[in-house]
């Protein structure tokens, strides 16, 4: 099985496939920071998507001109629309369907909660960090094809924004506890949900078990079978 993690330079996803025995590589149009070139393609991800080499695909498709968080930046006046960032994020809504309509039989997409205004498809599922083993909340949603619900795996009861201290206007910056990160780390997927990812989605497909089923199985009888080798 061949995945494809597009739009991801930091190799998270593709690092805790490949620690699975997936044969997966990370595609973006930088060079990658995760320190694995030879599992990295420098290029289009949406060229590479449609190449008809790959089995799954892991998207990560730039979010900062359609996200929620930027509201304030799309309408920098109430009622104002702001047609140069609305035509920027008409781009990055174009290259969003490019990726989730692409020729692959198993997609899933993710993107923070988009402005209104953009008109993204409905989501599958919204996931937050807190659900795998993070104590930090950023809401992320998934749109998902031929795939099942991702799972929590580790829910903590307590955690906090996950946000980068140039974030939002002075009334959130009371509101939320900052991060000290930037805004490339933010965007980066957290090691929990990446693990989740792999390991969940790569059994899924591996088992030939229908999306249903699957989705009735606990957590736990998933770890039962596929950590100790059941299936």
């Amino acid at each position: 099985m061949k995945i494809l993690i597009a739009c991801e330079e930091s190799q998270e996803v593709c690092k805790a496939f490949r620690e699975l025995g997936f044969e997966a590589y990370s595609c973006d149009l930088q060079e990658c920071s995760g320190g694995k070139s030879e599992w990295h393609i420098v290029g289009d991800a949406v060229k590479e998507a449609y190449s008809g080499k790959y089995d799954m695909m892991i998207a990560h498709p730039p979010c900062t001109y359609m996200s929620r968080a930027g509201a304030r930046w799309m309408y920098p006046t109430a009622g104002n629309l702001c047609q140069d960032r609305y035509a920027k994020a008409m781009e990055a809504k174009d290259l969003f369907l490019k990726l989730l309509n692409a020729p692959i039989k198993f997609i899933a997409v993710e993107n923070p909660t988009p402005l209104k205004v953009v008109e993204l498809p409905n989501h599958s599922q919204a996931v937050q960090p807190y659900e795998y083993g993070h104590e930090f909340s950023k809401r992320t949603l998934l749109w998902l094809k031929n795939l099942p619900l991702l799972k929590p795996t580790d829910i903590k009861s307590n955690y906090k924004p996950y946000l980068p201290s140039n974030t939002g206007g002075k009334k959130r910056g009371q509101k939320y506890q900052f991060v000290n990160i930037t805004q490339k780390e933010s965007s980066k997927t957290f090691s929990g949900v990446a693990k989740a990812l792999a390991f969940q989605y790569g059994n899924f497909i591996k088992s030939g078990i229908k999306i249903k089923d699957w989705n009735n199985l606990p957590i736990s009888e998933i770890n039962r079978i596929f950590l100790h080798k059941i299936f």
